[in-house]
């Protein structure tokens, strides 16, 4: 027990280290992305109103959609979006008009999981943040391939899941600022997140205990910080410059296959790309690169609004990592060329 213990907190101080976070106390362990974008919509819940407003962007995740969905349902909330460009850069010009007094909390992704776009969220952490406005970052796609420091980024809330970085499924993290956590009502309730138990109440337990219910995923955070290790040695420098060279080579070889359209081409990028075949569904695509071995996911990517504003019903999408080389990026090109002629 002692030992398992020992581990379990020495993975959050891992986590701590690799976002740069002011203390372990901070880091909340989850199920992934998801349960930690829930757990701020439930726990913060109580302090929004009738006519409130929370700004989200088009490009989300349906994790960071849904779950402020649910909360403008039940609280009478009004959600709004700022838009993305032909690019797949988000239309910063909007900002000023789409906000008001009434908004009380803003949400992005910090790298879309279809277009690859990196976003400035610097840019609308600063602006909410000179209105007293906390904001969440969906960092899902960005912590396992480029730097993200917490504290640099002066973000409220940063969720991340371990299966995206090495890591297993099941884990994941919600790294939010002290001060917010101290206010926050637990997510849920049960053993380990009390002080104490009365049959007239209890008393939460500290942070960051108060929001860990039950037994935790003691194999998983440990995996994780194994997980990040390893992203470190590599050095998460090295790992972003090397997919946006591997995401370029492919983007300028696909711009030379006739039928074949790119979505998404933002400045700065990570290392996926989005693409469809004239005439060709995603899944058949999907399904003939497969036979060469190659993994591509086909779909609308739990992105439907983003799919809608593309004019699209689904796409396929390669998304490369520390481990894919040139020759792989070449052997899919030729693939593609195929797929053009056989399709």
């Amino acid at each position: 027990g002692e030992e398992s213990t020992a581990a379990y907190e020495g993975a959050r101080e891992s986590v701590k280290r690799f976002i740069g976070a002011k203390s372990a106390r901070e880091i909340i362990f989850t199920k992934g992305t998801t349960e930690s974008i829930n757990l701020v919509a439930r726990s913060l819940a109580g302090g929004f109103s009738p006519g409130d407003e929370i700004l989200l962007t088009e490009m989300e995740h349906h994790a960071n959609i849904v779950p402020w969905q649910i909360l403008a349902q039940e609280k009478g909330l009004v959600l709004k979006f700022l838009p993305f460009d032909g690019n797949g850069e988000i239309e910063w010009q909007y900002l000023e008009a789409l906000w008001s007094p009434k908004i009380r909390l803003a949400a992005m992704t910090q790298m879309s999981n279809v277009l690859g776009t990196v976003n400035n969220v610097k840019r609308l952490i600063s602006y909410a943040h000179e209105r007293s406005v906390p904001v969440l970052i969906d960092a899902a796609q960005s912590v396992p391939h480029m730097k993200v420091n917490v504290q640099d980024l002066d973000a409220d809330f940063v969720a991340f899941s371990g299966h995206k970085m090495l890591g297993p499924t099941g884990i994941g993290v919600l790294y939010a600022k002290e001060s917010f956590l101290r206010k926050m009502p637990p997510f849920q309730g049960g053993g380990e997140m009390i002080r104490s138990v009365t049959l007239a109440g209890f008393e939460a337990n500290d942070l960051p205990f108060k929001f860990e219910a039950g037994t935790p995923n003691i194999e998983g955070a440990v995996a994780l910080a194994s997980s990040i290790e390893y992203l470190e040695t590599v050095g998460l420098d090295w790992i972003h410059t090397w997919e946006q060279s591997l995401g370029q080579r492919t983007i300028e070889g696909l711009d030379k296959i006739p039928g074949v359209r790119v979505f998404g081409r933002g400045k700065e990028r990570g290392g996926l790309v989005a693409f469809d075949l004239e005439g060709v569904h995603a899944h058949d695509l999907s399904a003939f690169l497969d036979t060469k071995g190659i993994a591509v996911r086909a779909g609308h990517h739990c992105a439907h609004p983003l799919a809608r504003k593309l004019g699209v019903i689904s796409t396929c999408r390669a998304s490369f990592y520390l481990y894919n080389t040139i020759e792989e990026v070449d052997f899919f090109l030729a693939a593609m060329e195929e797929a053009r002629r056989v399709l």
